[in-house]
């Protein structure tokens, strides 16, 4: 990682804080209205145990959720890459199930699993994270080139051998950038359990303290909060991308 791929994203984090700190000062917004990122830190500094506990709270549980929805996703998108049969009767499930607002699910799981917060917390964040990575991992194994298992399987290779050789690495480009997506939908899905199912864990249940109480400054740490954490986890995943995909990525042509 060179220092432009390190200034660049910085100096836009930056520019973004100016232009919010900006357009809060020109419209003369109270802080009740609409919290500026000068107001930030006292909040971060008051509640800095908190934002330590109930972050990894989050963290965590996003983070098991993410690595349960790469499991089956990357299981699913196996079977239906290597099956049309099961392609065609598992994509409209998949697709249909995709549709209905995860927000929905969020009372009939804590209704399902009642006291069982931690797994409930997950489940969700698994629930509305899979998709796109089996989706991704079926596109990629299904437009796998036939002349390339014909070549393998003429020199007397197995399939298993044409998955690890062939298959596998062709995935990996579309798998990682499945991953980008599915990070953030597994904060989404955890936050979204934390705030409709509250139980006093996490950064959601932080945000959702700071709504009742009227103190808009936390409401929006909480946020900025979680965006940096899944602006973090996002570049753990581009480092992943870097070791086992680099040889996919094109250098700029400028």
């Amino acid at each position: 990682m060179t220092i432009r791929n390190i200034l660049v994203p910085v100096a836009a984090l930056a520019l973004f804080g100016v232009l919010w700190e900006l357009l809060v000062w020109v419209n003369g917004w109270p802080n009740y209205v609409m919290a500026s990122p000068s107001d930030l830190p006292p909040a971060y500094a008051r509640y800095w145990e908190l934002f330590i506990v109930m972050g990894w709270q989050t963290l965590w549980r996003t983070v098991v959720g993410l690595v349960l929805a790469i499991v089956v996703g990357v299981l699913l998108g196996m079977v239906m890459g290597f099956s049309k049969l099961m392609r065609d009767a598992l994509y409209p499930l998949l697709v249909g199930f995709n549709a209905i607002p995860k927000a929905t699910l969020v009372p009939i799981v804590a209704l399902l699993f009642v006291g069982q917060h931690n797994f409930n917390t997950v489940m969700i964040a698994f629930l509305i994270s899979f998709f796109p990575i089996a989706v991704s991992v079926s596109i990629g194994l299904s437009t796998l080139e036939p002349e390339y298992r014909d070549i393998l399987r003429s020199l007397g290779a197995s399939k298993t051998t044409i998955f690890w050789k062939i298959a596998l690495p062709k995935t990996l480009p579309e798998f990682f950038g499945a991953l980008k997506v599915a990070v953030t939908l597994a904060f989404i899905g955890t936050n979204l359990m934390e705030i409709v199912s509250p139980h006093g864990r996490g950064l959601g249940a932080l945000f959702d303290s700071g709504k009742t109480n009227s103190d808009y400054p936390l409401m929006f740490a909480v946020l900025i909060a979680l965006a940096l954490m899944g602006i973090v986890l996002y570049y753990v995943v581009v480092a992943l991308e870097k070791i086992f995909a680099g040889w996919a990525e094109r250098s700029p042509s400028y």
